[in-house]
């Protein structure tokens, strides 16, 4: 049983892919992302999923894909925005080393725009991601080793700030 070098948690839209890949660059490792293994064995998009089978479906599969890659990926791992409102997901991130990456409003709607791509931000999206947000903050807080707030910061700044909030040395 193997374990991720790194995990990354945040709500959608912070930046967990982009910052996952270049820290797995420095640190020499491979890059997962939990949200992409689904709809790689699902054969269709997180959007289409919610549409046909609900919320609860895509929640199980997500728990199924985060537990596998967390026993199975050794590099860095990006889970999806929701996958923390799982108990037994947070209790698998207990003694990790999980990175929060946060960032208000503002900067998630100058990021994403808030489209309808995100499907749990289809009607008044603004209003949904703060109460998004105030539902699972302190669920990303319970399971970080280090929280990386990323507005107004590259990508390549927040990747610095990770690597020193976790003590990783670069490979």
């Amino acid at each position: 049983m193997s374990a991720p070098q790194m995990v990354l948690v945040g709500p959608m839209g912070v930046g967990k892919s982009t910052v996952g890949q270049l820290l797995a660059e420095r640190l020499g490792v491979g890059y997962r992302d939990t949200d992409d293994d689904i709809v790689a064995e699902q054969g269709r998009s997180i959007a289409e999923i919610f549409v046909d089978e609900g919320e609860p479906a895509f929640r199980a599969l997500e728990k199924q894909a985060v537990h596998r890659a967390l026993a199975e990926h050794d590099g860095v791992l990006a889970l999806g925005g929701g996958a923390i409102l799982d108990a037994d997901t947070r209790a698998l991130l207990a003694g990790q080393r999980v990175a929060y990456l946060s960032m208000d409003v503002e900067e998630a709607v100058k990021r994403t725009g808030l489209n309808a791509a995100r499907p749990l931000l289809a009607v008044n999206p603004r209003k949904q991601w703060r109460e998004l947000m105030e539902a699972r903050r302190h669920l990303y807080e319970e399971v970080a080793t280090a929280v990386v707030t990323t507005d107004g910061r590259t990508p390549e700044e927040v990747t610095q700030e990770v690597l020193s909030a976790l003590e990783l040395k670069e490979a």
